[in-house]
């Protein structure tokens, strides 16, 4: 059994437009472990699967998410940006992905956007909706925004939450049990042997993104970090069970 975990980010983003159905669809048949993906509140409050605060870059229109309805969202193109056959790909909402992945065996990294701006209620929704579709012990929950953290462990003290940040930070174990966090969510280029030893001496899971690199994938595995996050889950799959087996 493969002791790192490998979690698609936005779905399998290398190969389809990211955070669309298509992509956790393609993540999926790469026999992915896990689905890295990104979650919004639109203009009537349900909980829209995007990247970026904005519309613009992989859609057919302008504007934030928060000033367009669900009804509105979905008539918008967010395949097309990606390539021709993914046109007229639409934008999913939480529960749509959770429909398609609670039949399989992987688990979701649900990352809450930070930012200038904030959603008012996105944890209360989030873990709602997990609680609904029965995926709370298949889930963690990831953030810029540590505050969102907090008040997920004080929501519901069993779901895992995953500590993004992508500066070199000293000790951020002691930081991390001060927030009760379960895990870290660092930039790759911040890890080394000590840290990953530290983190784990201290009771922490690794989950290090955005990492592509066949060489850099390698030498994570060889360091057994919990989890890659990456855009081709096919190639991560490979090199992780060729070092550490199936």
């Amino acid at each position: 059994m493969s002791f790192t975990k490998v979690q698609a980010h936005r779905g399998a983003s290398g190969y389809a437009p990211e955070n669309t159905i298509a992509a956790f669809k393609k993540a999926i048949e790469m026999g992915a472990d896990g689905i890295e993906l990104d979650v919004h509140l639109s203009k009537d409050n349900e909980l829209i699967v995007m990247h970026d605060e904005m519309i613009n870059r992989t859609t057919n229109e302008k504007g934030l998410i928060k000033d367009f309805t669900l009804a509105e969202l979905k008539k918008l193109d967010a395949g097309s940006w990606f390539g021709v056959k993914f046109k007229n790909e639409r934008i999913p909402t939480l529960e749509e992905v959770l429909i398609l992945v609670k039949t399989t065996p992987l688990f979701l990294n649900i990352e809450i956007k930070a930012g200038y701006r904030m959603y008012k209620g996105i944890e209360e929704k989030v873990l709602a909706l997990l609680e609904k579709h029965n995926m709370i012990n298949r889930s963690i929950i990831s953030s810029f925004d540590h505050y969102s953290l907090v008040k997920i462990k004080q929501l519901n003290p069993k779901i895992k939450t995953g500590m993004l940040y992508s500066a070199s930070l000293f000790e951020p174990w002691q930081y991390a049990k001060s927030i009760k966090s379960d895990a870290l969510h660092p930039y790759y280029i911040t890890l080394n042997k000590d840290f990953i030893l530290n983190a784990y001496i201290n009771g922490l899971a690794i989950n290090t993104y955005t990492v592509n690199d066949e060489d850099v994938m390698t030498k994570l595995s060889r360091g057994r970090v919990s989890g890659i996050i990456t855009n081709y889950p096919d190639k991560a799959k490979k090199i992780v069970s060729s070092i550490q087996g199936n």
